[in-house]
């Protein structure tokens, strides 16, 4: 529905409601004015819903005339032919509907008036009056015949402690005051003494009232009718015996002349009935004078309600104008407002078919025209809709490729800020990339270096004049972060994107450097115990004939010499050989022939030759129960092992003869299941730590290369051989120190899912951890 039918049919809806609710109270203002003790009660409820529904039905009129000004003011197509109409038609009601309400008004206060007499609410007033000055009267005098008396007993009595009057006298002053009750009080109001009455209670309560007691000390004497009030419920039954008889009760007070420091004072009491028809007509007089009042109260509501309706009439009337004018406008305006609303819609960007007025005039004829020419621009907007599409989809396409890529991918914008980033680059460097997006990439740790030399490397090409070399560039770069142990050697292509971003694009090499170097340093060992290897059996067989031949014709000091010199010869001949031995068993190392394997079988056979160890204590294990076997071939496995344990019981016990009052040397052995996020298990790890020295940095950076050792007399093949095999079986190595300087490697090896256990402060840990589970049950017995 349109915002102009949906305000029509608001107004129709408004003015029904209202209509229906004037005709209601009418009604019932008919009915207020043939009975009125029916609406008697209800007439000030009647009062307020006639003003009520006046003031809402006004505040709609002013609601109206502020949104058409609104209207007006915004300059809305159409406001002024409203306003004008509503103008028209208001005057026309509102000019004669002020003449009847002005006449009518006067009618109904004048009328109303006069059905009441002022005289009667005079002489009820004076009625109410004679009663009051009656019973102020009887007061006053029986309050100061109690003063009178109080003084005279206070005379008459001794000043003693404790003194009081006797009952004879009581009965005997009771009979001079013509009192119904006479009674002495002490000081904290209790009746210590009284004479008359019928046997009733002399006090409603214990004692006598505070407030009674400090008004008849501070003023002498009190006195005040009791009872009255009660009788007073509106009821025609004054003679109820539900309540007390009224009575006035007056107070004296009576202080102690004696000049002890006991000394007390007392209260002489005097209460005195009311005649019952005093009573009775000073009730009826005042019973009757609320019922005037109430009377008079009600005659001003409908004053008030028969002025509520004339006003109620009126706004009605100049509702109903108003109502008239916005429906005779809107039927005016209807093609007009339709096309302005139909323009509007256009220039919020709603092309939707548009309605057109049904009929045959020029406005009916400019309203199609309009609708043919928002179906054009609903069809173009809907092809450019479609290229956006298009557009969109190609974009997704090239998004997921990159997400998918295994290089890592960054764009700059022109400011040299980082705008895009794909998973492949996070993978790579380790570091939320993502994160840093609208930042430069110097402000990312540990990648400072890389920024200033893409920078750098940037500049140099666009300054460089050698045609083809403007747009893009490939260099090899060696990146040190500070949560690796290792370096990572990145192949970086950089291009120039328009209109000023810039693109890399960069690939690990680690593996692929690590794996040709290890494959060179295989052919380089095998050539050399190839070329090395043929001499040397001749050199010690040449040697050995030397000594045979010259021994028996050399002196003894001659002899000495040549011993000495063949035995240095045959010594390093044979180093040599088991030099060379190694250097073919590292470039000759087996095919690994993967069954299914028992980790902690395999450590146990291993450590087996250790014995001695295991039994000091130097070996210590904590081999993970019921592990998933693995895939592996035991005898390359044992060969790790056995390298692993053998490097760190030689490193425990060098730093422990190099400490006089250090720890002993202690290697451990630790297999356990890292786990996934699911609980699934992750793969089989073998941890073996030392608390020797640990690794030099620059040493643990290339730990797993050949050649690279800290042992005097070591050949520096011993890991390289792990890392081998262990590639062999697909599993990951990681090596750490236990000491504080390499707590980002710990970082590192934790961002993999390995977490790394507490150790010594100091030494070293290699873990291999084994990803490749076997599915096959391991039989007893195998491993």
């Amino acid at each position: 529905m349109s915002t102009i039918k949906a305000n029509r049919w608001a107004w129709i809806v408004s003015g029904i409601v209202m209509a229906g609710g004037a005709l209601v109270l009418g009604f019932m203002l008919v009915l207020a004015t043939q009975n009125s003790d029916r609406f008697e009660r209800h007439f000030g409820w009647l009062v307020s819903a006639n003003m009520g529904i006046a003031a809402f039905l006004t505040l709609i009129i002013i609601v109206a005339l502020g949104r058409l000004a609104m209207r007006l003011r915004s300059r809305k197509f159409g406001s002024r032919l409203l306003l004008k109409l509503a103008g028209i038609f208001g005057v026309l009601a509102l000019v004669p509907g002020l003449m009847i309400y002005t006449v009518s008004y006067q009618f109904v206060s004048r009328s109303i008036e006069t059905w009441f007499d002022v005289r009667v609410e005079g002489a009820l007033e004076a009625g109410l009056n004679l009663g009051r000055s009656t019973l102020d009267t009887l007061t006053q005098d029986l309050a100061n015949k109690t003063r009178v008396a109080a003084s005279r007993l206070s005379e008459q009595t001794e000043p003693l402690v404790h003194q009081q009057p006797s009952l004879l006298e009581l009965e005997r002053l009771r009979e001079q005051l013509g009192a119904h009750t006479v009674a002495f009080v002490n000081e904290s109001g209790q009746v210590e003494l009284s004479a008359g009455g019928d046997g009733t209670r002399l006090l409603s309560s214990e004692r006598l009232p505070l407030p009674w007691r400090t008004e008849a000390r501070n003023k002498g004497v009190l006195a005040q009718v009791d009872g009255l009030e009660d009788r007073n419920d509106g009821r025609s039954d004054v003679a109820n015996t539900s309540h007390p008889p009224a009575r006035i009760v007056a107070i004296a007070w009576m202080p102690d002349r004696s000049f002890s420091l006991q000394a007390h004072g007392h209260f002489l009491m005097v209460t005195q009935r009311l005649a019952p028809d005093l009573v009775r007509n000073a009730l009826a007089v005042q019973t009757a004078y609320q019922e005037y009042q109430e009377r008079a109260l009600s005659r001003s509501g409908l004053r008030r309600m028969y002025i509520g309706t004339l006003t109620l009439a009126l706004v009605l009337a100049v509702f109903g104008a108003f109502l008239l004018a916005a429906i005779l406008g809107q039927q005016l305006a209807k093609p007009l407002l339709l096309l302005a609303e139909g323009v509007q819609e256009v220039a919020r960007g709603d092309l939707r078919p548009k309605a057109i007025f049904g009929s045959g005039d020029e406005l009916g004829g400019l309203t199609r025209s309009f609708a043919d020419m928002t179906q054009q621009l609903a069809d173009a907007r809907t092809l450019a809709e479609r290229s956006v599409q298009e557009l969109d989809s190609a974009r997704a396409h090239l998004q997921t490729v990159l997400d998918n890529m295994s290089a890592g991918v960054i764009v700059f914008d022109a400011a040299g800020h980082i705008e895009m980033v794909n998973p492949g680059a996070t993978r790579i460097l380790r570091l939320p990339i993502s994160a840093y997006r609208g930042r430069p990439m110097s402000d990312i740790a540990g990648l400072q270096g890389l920024a200033e030399s893409v920078r750098q490397r940037f500049e140099m090409v666009a300054n460089d004049p050698t045609p083809g070399e403007r747009l893009q560039w490939q260099e090899a770069y060696e990146l040190q972060l500070p949560s690796q142990p290792e370096p990572l050697t990145l192949l970086v292509r950089g291009a120039e994107l328009p209109p000023d971003e810039r693109l890399i694009v960069f690939d690990d090499l680690t593996e692929v450097v690590s794996a040709q170097r290890a494959e060179a340093w295989s052919e380089v060992a095998r050539r050399v115990a190839h070329e090395i290897k043929n001499p040397l059996t001749p050199i010690q067989l040449s040697a050995e004939r030397l000594q045979l031949k010259l021994e028996d014709k050399l002196d003894e000091p001659g002899q000495q010499l040549l011993t000495r010199s063949v035995n240095t010869i045959v010594t390093q001949v044979q180093a040599l050989k088991n030099l060379i031995n190694e250097f073919r068993d590292y470039a000759r190392l087996p095919s690994a022939k993967l069954v299914p394997l028992d980790l902690n079988g395999l450590v146990n056979d291993v450590l087996a030759l250790y014995g001695q160890a295991v039994e000091q204590g130097t070996i210590q294990l904590a081999l993970k129960p019921d592990l998933p076997p693995i895939l592996g071939d035991a005898a390359l496995l044992r060969q790790v092992v056995h390298n692993l344990v053998q490097n760190a019981l030689d490193a425990a016990q060098d730093a422990a003869s190099h400490r006089k009052d250090g720890p002993a040397p202690q290697v451990t052995l630790r297999t356990d299941t890292p786990l996934h996020e699911d609980g699934s298990i992750r793969a089989v790890r073998l941890t073996v730590r030392d608390n020797g020295p640990g690794f030099p940095d620059k040493i643990l950076k290339r730990a797993f290369e050949p050649y690279i050792t800290t042992k005097p007399k070591g050949t520096g093949l011993g890991l390289a051989v792990v890392k081998k095999i262990a590639d062999e079986h697909k599993a990951l190595v990681r090596i750490r120190n236990l000491a504080s300087t390499s707590e980002s490697v710990s970082d590192t090896a934790s961002s993999q899912g390995y977490p790394a256990a507490p150790g010594p402060s100091g030494g070293a840990q290699v873990s291999l951890s084994f990803s490749v589970l076997s599915s096959i049950p391991l039989q007893t017995g195998s491993h």
